[in-house]
């Protein structure tokens, strides 16, 4: 008969994050020897990791922070991603964040790859402590984004999608001389209403000139006067800037005005935002 427990299944669990049949699998090869059943697991997931390279990550978080700068502020935002909520929600999987985002926070390149070659606290390179924490947990984890936003103020928002889950939408966002409660209202809208752009200026040409084609080939293929087509283009073309444009986006709180015309009467600008939802 096994020598464990009930309880030392779940603390086993707690303190890796792996599944219960791994647990007790561990648990019953150590002969109920906790230190020894978290070796076991460990080694066994790092045989694993190639195997699961191939593996869909579409769970995880958005971690991010602020700090202060010479300039103002300066905000930067990691999403960490796993296979499945279970580990998502795991201390953890969550302190691992934690610990990245701190790095990262460091970091003038916080590219990916830059991020995941740095080192981190206790020795080693924040790659090898994701390599290391999903041997542990027997899941793929991966360092997928990383950005930084910087500013006069920098706003941070971030959103729980699941109360039981940690925040898988988080939103940066820099503006000049916009109230802090206003330029919160707008980060918040962001994470609402995912804007691509931030204005009409930022759209590349070819989406532009993209969408003028379909928008007139639709027109036309509709049966409307040919008179009557840079009217219609014109007037599907606003639709496309009011859908994914921020300053042309109808506010949030308020859809009778633009969040440009929210700003233009809190007296500033935004200058730059980040939007990460988790998996998208």
């Amino acid at each position: 008969m096994a020598n464990y427990t009930t309880a030392d299944i779940k603390a086993l669990r707690e303190r890796t994050g792996a599944g219960m049949m791994d647990v007790k699998k561990a648990l019953d090869e150590a002969n109920g020897d906790a230190e020894k059943a978290m070796e076991i697991i460990r080694v066994k997931g790092l045989k694993g990791l190639a195997k699961r390279e191939g593996r869909s990550t579409s769970d995880g978080l958005v971690a991010a922070a602020v700090a202060s700068t010479a300039a103002g502020q300066r905000g930067v935002m990691i999403e960490l991603n796993s296979e499945t909520d279970f580990v998502a929600k795991a201390t953890k999987f969550i302190d691992l964040a934690q610990a990245i985002l701190q790095v990262a926070a460091a970091q003038a390149d916080v590219t990916v790859e830059a991020v995941a070659a740095a080192a981190m606290a206790d020795g080693g390179t924040v790659q090898d402590a994701v390599d290391n924490l999903s041997a542990t947990v027997g899941e793929r984890l991966q360092l997928r984004r990383v950005t930084q936003v910087a500013g006069p103020a920098v706003d941070l928002y971030l959103h729980r999608t699941n109360k039981d889950l940690p925040p898988q939408v988080g939103v940066l966002l820099a503006t000049d001389q916009v109230d802090e409660a206003v330029a919160h209202d707008i980060a918040m809208h962001i994470a609402a209403y995912s804007p691509t752009y931030l204005t009409r200026e930022d759209v590349p040409a070819a989406t532009v000139e993209s969408e003028q084609r379909i928008a007139e080939q639709t027109a036309k293929e509709e049966g409307k006067p040919e008179a009557a087509l840079p009217k219609i283009v014109q007037g599907r073309m606003n639709g496309f800037f009011k859908e994914n444009v921020l300053v042309d986006q109808a506010f949030a709180k308020d859809p009778k005005q633009s969040v440009g015309q929210v700003l233009k009467a809190a007296g500033g600008q935004v200058t730059g935002f980040a939007r990460f939802r988790v998996g998208a």
